[in-house]
């Protein structure tokens, strides 16, 4: 097992109400069950001695070199390692059932097929869980060679095999070695439960095999709802399963990433717990989960959200904070978790999230924003929700906060969070007046407009041609490439224009965007960041509609080469071009998904425009690409 494997080696699965991590070895080296928020049970990614883990792969011992290949099966969450040995090739298939529910399940497996499509090949297992992120001991029993029963705090784990694969005792642990030819296949099956749910029953061979051709079939059949038409279809797809997979089913709740404590910088002190629900990033999803034509994940979130809104349940004493637990709870205490080393020694270790204290008022219009956009706030119930929040904003809106970023260097007059404050008012005013529905108007639009005028006046910089960071300074921030996106001002506006060429000019490096600089705006903590691959996607959008269609379309071509060898991104992009941060980042995937669309509709646009030439503009970073017509019709539909 390599210690340590680079973040970006790996595939997820899950069942929609945990995820695993699964490195190209074959070893699953993150689990949190019964939920995505729970402690581990293999952690090794955090710490390779201490975290636990569950291996099974290929036995290379008997010499030669193996290669090894990882994929999905197309459109699907079952990922597939192969190993390519001297003697023959072997693959293993790992998946869970998705438990499509509204209702949390106390068991959860994690199903590991074997099989072997030609010659003859040795597998190894060897499933070493360490509890509680590898704080608490286990006992073992061992009813048979084919069951065996980890016992933790609160939890235990099944570890039951099929026929062929015959389980032995490795101290607290348990490994087996089994050999299969050509047309041969066995399972070993993982079971977390909770609470005394009892012993799950014996899978047979054919039971996991309908199991996987049931995992399949619920993939496919989702992506059944997927409307996108366009050219990257695959890279969509691929980005909507993951989405998916992030989603907790019995809330409707998307989590950041599955994972906590991979460092932004390795070696470095910006490592965090992401395995919550931030209401900014979820409610950005709203409008592209509809417009991809996945309305009841829409629809779960928001009405998650207004739930929130209604029950005025902080930690905070706000109507809402940044960030809640799956289920709602707002408590998020963030410890340090001292005995684990960290992710290629990146300490500390946190779990909980401190930054759920923080005052971020940008959340409030992000919140608006995902429960107007699909029209059914018109209900009673989460109009008066809504209007006493925006009541509240009316008061609280002209303050420094922390800003969307999470700084832990003090609060500002952050002008992205102006900007989000803008369009809370100017949301909930149109929903007003569409379904006539009582405001207190002039008292929104005396705030709308103040906020509005205080932007234009005091985040502008006239030296930097820029709307900046925050008032009083001169420091750019990838935050505003949404600043069209929401309407505040056009696409075309030259105040725009120049806004973008400056980022282009300072945080731009070859297609990848910085969020801003930290040494020009400290933060609060040390160390560097890679740049942020949810930047560069609104980058590309930002590109497209404000009409530099090739730049935007070569950028675009560029961020996709740095996804993983199976299509997922993490939440940066190191000076290597490595992935960083915590895996796989759903808002990431979510401005790739808003990034195609936005290409997609003004490479339409323009092929029937007047005149439009779709010539390439010359390159500011690195390599001027040939000329080219974005006109031309490649989407083949």
């Amino acid at each position: 097992m390599n210690s340590y494997p680079p973040i970006a080696e790996h595939g997820m699965i899950g069942d929609l109400q945990t995820a695993a991590l699964v490195s190209s070895a074959g070893v699953v080296d993150w689990w949190c069950t019964p939920r995505f928020d729970s402690p581990s049970v293999f952690a090794s990614l955090l710490d390779a001695e201490r975290g636990g883990h569950c291996s099974l792969a290929a036995d290379a011992t008997g010499g030669g070199d193996m290669t090894i290949r990882q994929l999905y099966l197309s459109d699907t969450a079952v990922l597939v390692t192969r190993f390519m040995a001297p003697d023959g090739v072997g693959e293993v298939a790992d998946f869970m059932v998705p438990l499509n529910t509204g209702a949390p399940q106390a068991h959860h497996r994690l199903i590991r097929v074997a099989r072997v499509v030609r010659g003859t090949v040795s597998f190894s297992l060897a499933c070493r869980p360490r509890f509680d992120y590898g704080r608490a001991s286990h006992t073992l029993t061992a009813p048979d060679e084919h069951h065996a029963v980890f016992e933790g705090p609160g939890t235990e784990l099944h570890l039951q095999s099929t026929a062929g694969v015959a389980l032995r005792a490795d101290g607290q642990d348990v490994t087996a070695r089994f050999r299969l030819s050509q047309g041969q296949a066995a399972a070993v099956v993982l079971t977390g439960t909770t609470g005394g749910e009892g012993v799950p029953p014996h899978p047979s061979l054919d039971e996991v095999v309908a199991d996987l051709e049931a995992c399949r079939t619920f993939w496919l059949s989702w992506l059944r709802s997927c409307t996108y038409r366009g050219r990257w279809q695959e890279q969509v797809h691929r980005s909507a399963i993951t989405l998916k997979l992030l989603t907790y089913a019995p809330t409707g709740a998307p989590i950041a990433a599955a994972t906590m404590g991979l460092p932004e910088q390795v070696g470095g002190e910006r490592n965090w717990d992401y395995r919550y629900t931030w209401v900014r990033d979820a409610s950005l999803s709203v409008k592209a989960l509809i417009d991809l034509g996945f309305h009841e994940e829409a629809y779960a979130f928001r009405r998650w959200l207004r739930d929130r809104i209604e029950a005025r349940d902080t930690a905070t004493g706000d109507p809402l904070q940044i960030m809640y637990r799956v289920d709602g709870d707002p408590h998020l205490t963030e410890e340090t978790l001292g005995h684990l080393e960290g992710y290629r020694g990146s300490y500390p270790v946190r779990a909980g999230n401190a930054a759920a204290d923080q005052l971020q008022l940008d959340i409030y219009g992000e919140a608006s924003d995902a429960l107007i956009v699909g029209g059914d706030i018109g209900a009673i119930r989460g109009w008066d929700a809504l209007t006493e929040v925006l009541d509240w904003l009316s008061d609280h809106w002209d303050q420094p906060d922390e800003g969307i970023w999470e700084t832990r260097g003090g609060r500002k007059d952050f002008t992205y969070s102006r900007l989000m404050t803008w369009v809370a008012f100017d949301r909930a005013l149109r929903a007003s007046q569409a379904f006539s529905r009582p405001a207190e108007t002039e008292r929104w639009t005396q705030a709308r407009d103040a906020a509005f005028r205080q932007i234009v006046e005091r985040g502008w910089h006239d030296k930097r041609k820029a709307f900046v960071q925050h008032y009083d300074s001169d420091v750019l921030d990838a935050s505003l490439l949404l600043m069209p996106k929401v309407g505040f001002l056009s696409p075309h506006d030259p105040d725009w224009l120049s806004t973008l060429d400056a980022m282009d000019g300072e945080l731009v490096s070859d297609s990848l965007v910085y969020r801003y600089d930290p040494s020009a705006s400290p933060d609060g903590l040390r160390g560097s960041e890679g740049t942020f691959n949810l930047c560069s996607f609104f980058y590309v959008e930002a590109l497209a509609r404000s009409g530099r269609l090739s730049q935007a379309r070569y950028a675009f071509d560029k961020m996709l080469t740095y996804a993983n060898h199976v299509g997922l991104f993490a939440e940066e992009i190191g000076p290597s071009g490595e992935q960083l941060g915590n895996f796989p980042q759903a808002f990431t995937h979510l401005a790739l998904v808003t990034a195609a669309m936005a290409l997609d509709d003004e490479l339409a646009k323009a092929r029937t425009r007047p005149g439009a030439d779709g010539h390439l503009q010359p390159a500011r970073h690195g390599f001027t690409a040939p000329a080219e017509d974005d006109t031309a019709d490649d989407t083949g539909d």
